[in-house]
């Protein structure tokens, strides 16, 4: 074997590594996403939360990574975009889920009703072609279920209403309006990051206070959501017209 040789060998067998070692990276959220179903067996609610921020913080990363070390060329058998679903169905969905029955966010007598509507809608979604656009947007409301619990979680609000909330936001999982990625949609990214990074302030911030949330970090906190839906709504519409117009 030439010198040549063995160091292509070495590099190919470091890049392996290296997408193992993203591909383990990814797998870590369903540990995060099992101590957070154990924090809520327990009702320790702001440590489920811990565990879920982890996990998201883990998601936010991975596809970064694996595109930065190009894991997909070097393990072309492995399909890490499956385990990113799988990881995600259990962090975004079922645990949020397990959590509104948990506690008591939904009416007693319709709590598993309202866990298995977003556990089906969400896993209609996942398996959506369409799910995720080329050009980096969500189809349909994501299964951002951990951020509807989270402010569920410090509203406070009637188990009544929460239910209705839900009921809306699944019905939405089916409305084809195309919602943005945060890490990957090129459209006012930077913006939408530096919103992002002060949301995230805010809702340590909020956790941290409850139940007694400061009214300016529920504000502040609210109004990162608004830019986020408006900002979804405005490129959403921008793309239907364009869509129209090339139809023409």
């Amino acid at each position: 074997m030439s010198l040549i040789e063995g160091d292509t060998i070495a590099i190919r067998n470091s890049r392996k590594v290296a997408a193992w070692g993203v591909h383990l990276f990814t797998a870590s959220g369903v540990a995060w996403g099992f101590l957070a179903l154990l924090a809520i067996q327990n009702h320790d609610w702001l440590l489920t939360f811990l565990w879920m921020a982890i996990a998201v913080a883990v998601d936010s990363l991975d596809g970064t990574l694996a595109r930065r070390l190009q894991v997909k060329g070097a393990l072309p058998g492995f399909d890490g975009a499956l385990l990113d679903n799988v990881v995600d169905y259990l962090t975004y969905v079922v645990v949020p889920a397990f959590f509104l029955v948990e506690a008591d966010l939904f009416p007693p007598q319709l709590a598993t009703t309202g866990a298995v509507l977003i556990l089906l809608a969400s896993a209609y979604q996942f398996c959506q072609a369409d799910a995720k656009t080329e050009d980096h947007f969500f189809t349909g409301f994501p299964s951002y279920w951990n951020v509807v619990v989270l402010y569920l979680f410090l509203w406070g609000l009637s188990p009544q209403v929460n239910l209705a909330i839900v009921i809306v936001l699944v019905i939405l999982v089916f409305v084809p309006v195309r919602y943005i990625y945060p890490s990957r949609t090129q459209a006012y990214r930077h913006v939408t990051l530096a919103v992002l990074s002060v949301w995230g302030v805010l809702t340590v911030a909020a956790l941290a206070q409850h139940p007694r949330v400061a009214p300016w970090v529920m504000l502040g906190s609210m109004l990162c959501i608004s830019y986020y839906v408006a900002l979804s709504l405005y490129l959403s519409v921008g793309a239907g017209r364009r869509r129209q117009l090339q139809s023409k």
